[in-house]
């Protein structure tokens, strides 16, 4: 699990990031003040729920020693008028699975670790140095 990130922000909204050793970038699209070189903020949000939704059926399926095939994930964030938001998340499998494991599978999803961290709205404690 990362539990630290750096970021450099030097101009613009282009971001680059480090986590452990590997490096990302952020930014907004064209039509929002970015250079659309890479993800923006909240693609990268929706990637973390996506990855974690995935290896964590992977571990799943893995103990109990069933095959899952290619896992599709397909996230989107939405906002509406009122300012709600949610996020749609839809997950497919290439192979058949049973509907006794797509129960558990259903009960699983919802417990992935990064799925609990956005369901309860973990604080976020800001210093300025």
């Amino acid at each position: 699990m990362a539990t630290e990130l750096h970021l450099v922000s030097k101009t613009g909204m282009f971001q680059e990031m480090e986590a452990r050793q590997h490096r990302m970038t952020a930014d907004e699209p064209e039509n929002n003040h970015g250079t659309d070189k890479g993800p923006a903020p909240y693609e990268l949000l929706l990637a973390s729920l996506a990855a974690c939704s995935s290896a964590t059926l992977r571990m799943y399926a893995g103990r109990k020693g069933f095959e899952l095939g290619t896992i599709t994930a397909d996230l989107k964030f939405k906002r509406d008028a009122d300012g709600n938001e949610k996020i749609e998340r839809v997950i497919s499998f290439s192979e058949n699975i049973s509907e006794e494991r797509m129960e558990r599978i259903r009960d699983i999803i919802e417990k992935t670790p990064v799925t609990k961290t956005l369901k309860r709205g973990t604080p976020i404690v800001t210093r300025f140095e």
